[in-house]
């Protein structure tokens, strides 16, 4: 009788990697590009990044977007913003607050202020993904994804 050793045995593709918390990884690609200096990023795709990216781009904090469908999951390719001059990022600070082992549930009166208002919270609500401004109009609350200034 064979006996199986511990741990992975085989080697996991591109396309083939497990993933535990794909908003985080969303989070740190972008972070990575704009370290960087990348002018573009490509991350793959699914419904809530997709939703992020929007508010993102609405938000101006992101130059352009474009969704690629292939047969497949589907990426999205994001222009990263930078100033003229200065060459500074537009997104200064990305940062996950709610993780698969630990979420982050707020009511509509517990909703944060990033940075006293300067900055977002991107909140998932009943509603939608929205920031925390909209939900704080709408009067609900949500899981706190990530703050962005």
């Amino acid at each position: 009788m064979l006996k199986k050793p511990a741990g992975r045995t085989g080697i996991l593709s591109e396309n083939n990697k497990e993933m535990t918390d794909p908003i985080a990884d969303y989070l740190t690609r972008l972070r990575n590009a704009i370290s960087a200096k990348h002018k573009v990023v490509e991350i793959p795709s699914s419904n809530l990044k997709k939703n992020i990216t929007k508010i993102l781009f609405d938000k101006g904090y992101i130059l352009n977007y474009k969704f690629v469908d292939d047969k497949l999951q589907g990426s999205i390719k994001i222009a990263l913003k930078y100033h003229a001059e200065t060459k500074q990022p537009a997104i200064r600070s990305i940062k996950r607050i709610s993780s698969p082992g630990l979420r982050k549930y707020v009511g509509s009166e517990d909703l944060p202020r990033v940075l006293n208002g300067l900055g977002i919270a991107i909140v998932s609500t009943s509603k939608g993904v929205m920031t925390d401004k909209e939900a704080r109009n709408l009067g609900i609350g949500g899981e706190v994804l990530c703050y962005v200034y």
